[in-house]
């Protein structure tokens, strides 16, 4: 008695259940907020040591410089035999004085860095801790939201008793794993494809009495409905002992309803697919459980907008296995972010298989053959800007270009992209009825840094045809008909700021940009990748600009490689030698940004042609 009330059970109103999943949702996205916050002041902080570095090495040669003059001039007047006069003395001194308080002014910064620094550590180590507490206060929500598959076995009992019973057929049902947890919301969306996918097997999967005993099975079918979990994915198997998948059946419908040639002899997997087309069935009459034209499409798509997948497999004779996939719960997600253009989209990790790097060429063959190659297999080939009608996207090749690899279903797709960032969870949003109506929708969530990106299926929008393979026509509007090969620009310069400045005005016209730090590191790079233009510092450690021309236009590979010098140092000598070396263009600092463009356009142009 005493363990039952301690046990004691308490009834709470599903809505508000989820309310509290959402304020939870809420405060996971505040706090991914303050850790992308943080993160940029992470990251200006390590710019301003770097800067703090050079400041303190700057001011030790000035120190130097200073030291160096005056003992110099202390030398020729004594050499003169003559002694400073106090104004002389007193400049001295004063210019001592002068670079000792700047000495202890940049200290002083250096010491507010350090602090800043340890001040973030620690907030960063308390924001750790609140991202543990914020997940488990989350998982303990959503444990709250959980139900045992088994809540619905006595609605599924009743489906195969009901449709056996109309087909005059013995069928038993073998629920397996019932004690296995889901999210409530999944289990009610799923209800309904469950009960099509058990109708679906006594229809179409289990013989009549007269067949099985002809067959030598025994009277009674059997459909095994297994349920388990791994990680986080729920796995529904529906397996029955019937006689598999009718494949000349299916091809002979296909052809009669033009899916496929007459003369086309697809494999099993291909006609296996088919009956996922919408309005398909081989049912030879219409009846209350089959033949209506409405089924397994319906099913798939229900599957698929929740961010899932259906597996078929089916062996003449013995029988059919649907596997379903599906996220334990529709509130968290894990995403992969896409990027093309100025549009960021997530797509749920378990739909991406592999994400690929195309050099150049790779990319451009694989256009022209409308197919990426993956585990020899060819892939049909997309790109997301034309998938989504964004008519001012167009495919670039870059020095990598990604390429992901999306399974859904049976179905797979390689998408060319921009850019790919690493796997996240999210918290999952609804949209409303009118986007969740939207072939692909499944969602939305809301970012760190507050920008609201859609989770979408590019395999389901690509099976509505928007968007034509990649290097077709122009059928959809929007299909790319070429692709361009994104110009890339090396920035050489010792100055974190102006680096990060510069590749910032660069990145927004479209080039791919390159950063080395000095001569050297620079050097290095050119080893694994040349680009098309060259932006040059004169003044840098280990390497300056001068002897970095010097090693470019000695060595064959580089000596055509356009370079534009842009420093402070704009005296007419400095100039003259610059331009003795073979500098293309020559700027100042502050340089015109516009300037500065057209060259590096007309520099990157003039390269790919001759290239």
């Amino acid at each position: 008695m005493a363990e039952e009330s301690r046990r004691a059970l308490l009834r709470v109103r599903a809505d508000l259940v989820d309310r509290l999943v959402n304020e939870a949702g809420e405060v996971s996205i505040a706090r991914a907020r303050l850790e992308n916050e943080m993160g940029v002041l992470r990251q200006s902080l390590g710019e301003l040591t770097e800067n703090v570095n050079r400041l303190r090495t700057q001011l030790r040669e000035i120190e130097l410089a200073a030291d160096s003059r005056i003992d110099a001039r202390n030398e020729r007047d004594r050499e003169l035999d003559r002694q400073f006069d106090a104004l002389e003395f007193d400049r001295y001194t004063r210019f001592q004085e002068l670079t000792r308080m700047l000495a202890e002014s940049v200290n002083d910064v250096a010491t507010v860095q350090q602090n800043a620094l340890r001040s973030l550590d620690e907030a960063g180590r308390d924001l750790a801790r609140q991202t543990q507490v914020t997940r488990d206060l989350q998982q303990d929500l959503m444990r709250i939201r959980m139900v045992q598959f088994g809540s619905i076995a006595d609605r599924l009992y009743r489906v195969v008793r009901q449709s056996a019973k109309e087909l005059d057929k013995r069928v038993a049902l073998d629920l397996r794993g019932a004690s296995a947890e889901l999210d409530r919301g999944v289990l009610e969306r799923m209800a309904g494809p469950i009960e099509h996918l058990l109708r679906n097997a006594v229809a179409h999967g289990i013989e009549s009495r007269a067949e099985r005993q002809a067959a030598g099975k025994a009277e009674t079918g059997e459909i095994v409905l297994e349920v388990r979990q791994e990680g986080n994915e729920v796995i529904l198997s529906f397996a029955d002992d019937g006689a598999g998948l009718n494949y000349t059946r299916i091809r002979q419908r296909a052809i009669e309803r033009r899916l496929i040639a007459p003369d086309a002899h697809p494999g099993e997997r291909e006609l296996g697919d088919l009956i996922f087309m919408p309005g398909f069935s081989t049912a030879t009459e219409v009846t209350a459980i089959a033949g209506r034209g409405v089924g397994m499409d319906v099913v798939r798509a229900e599957v698929a907008a929740m961010g899932g997948r259906i597996d078929l497999e089916s062996v003449p004779g013995r029988g059919t296995r649907f596997t379903v996939h599906l996220p334990v719960s529709l509130a968290v997600a894990q995403v992969v972010l896409l990027t093309v253009g100025p549009m960021r989209i997530a797509v749920t990790s378990a739909l991406i298989e592999q994400v690929m790097q195309l050099k150049p060429e790779a990319l451009a063959s694989a256009y022209g053959r409308h197919a990426v190659d993956w585990h020899g297999q060819p892939v049909p080939l997309y790109y997301l800007g034309s998938l989504l009608e964004l008519p001012e996207c167009t495919p670039l090749a870059q020095r990598y270009s990604p390429v992901v690899i999306v399974r859904s279903g049976a179905q797979r797709i390689a998408l060319h992209v921009d850019h790919v960032a690493p796997s996240q969870e999210v918290v999952v949003k609804h949209v409303g009825p009118q986007l969740a109506r939207l072939t692909g929708m499944a969602g939305a969530t809301v970012l760190g840094n507050g920008d609201i990106v859609l989770i979408l299926n590019p395999v389901q929008i690509a099976a509505t045809g928007r968007g034509a393979h990649a290097g077709e026509g122009d059928t959809a509007g929007f299909a790319p008909t070429r692709i361009e090969i994104a110009p890339t620009v090396m920035v050489v310069d010792d100055s974190v700021t102006v680096r990060k400045v510069t590749q910032r005005l660069l990145a927004r016209e479209g080039y791919q940009v390159m950063l080395a730090k000095d001569g050297l590191d620079a050097l290095r790079q050119l080893q694994d990748a040349v680009p098309d233009v060259m932006l040059l510092d004169i003044e840098m450690p280990r390497m300056d600009g001068f002897e970095l021309t010097k090693n470019i236009r000695s060595d064959e590979r580089w000596k055509a490689l356009p370079i534009v010098m842009i420093t402070s140092r704009t005296a007419d000598k400095h100039r003259d030698h610059a331009m003795s070396l073979g500098v293309d263009a020559f700027l100042g600092k502050p340089y015109d940004e516009d300037e500065l463009l057209r060259l590096v356009a007309a520099f990157a142009q003039r390269r790919q042609q001759a290239g």
